[in-house]
């Protein structure tokens, strides 16, 4: 049996990562309701601007790690598909996965301001490109049958 690629693992962590990062938001409108707000804990609310700032935040979080994690996510599969992990997937998976949790942690926290928050997502969209390439190397390099 071949080892597990390190490229896979991460894209473990980052689907459990994903799965969970609506915990912030969920534990944030909860407090809202039990600290007499006004809103409905059964339903959405209307405007998430009723919602302290970091709530808000937590929701946007989650929703950008969504955009850009199910492409991410698409290209590791097909680089595994055409056997093409090595050195350069290798180093962008583990990239992906620290600028993600540090994006998260910045805009939950409301610390990563202009430029970092945007320079931080678009790190993560250069990874997608690189992953993106690794297919298409991989993809060129497979005899045609």
């Amino acid at each position: 049996m071949d080892a597990f690629p390190t490229e896979l693992g991460i894209l473990a962590c980052l689907s459990l990562f994903a799965a969970s990062l609506w915990l912030p938001y969920v534990v944030g409108a909860a407090r809202q309701t039990e600290t007499g707000g006004t809103l409905d804990p059964f339903q959405r609310p209307a405007d998430l601007r009723q919602l302290p700032a970091w709530v808000h935040r937590a929701h946007r979080a989650h929703l950008n790690l969504l955009e850009q994690f199910l492409p991410f996510a698409v290209l590791v599969l097909i680089v595994d598909r055409v056997d093409g992990f090595g050195t350069l997937t290798y180093w962008t998976a583990i990239v992906y996965f620290w600028v993600r949790v540090a994006h998260a942690i910045g805009m939950i926290s409301g610390m990563a301001r202009m430029p970092l928050r945007p320079m931080l997502h678009n790190i993560g969209w250069v990874c997608c490109l690189l992953m993106g390439y690794a297919v298409f190397v991989a993809g060129l390099a497979q005899p045609l049958t």
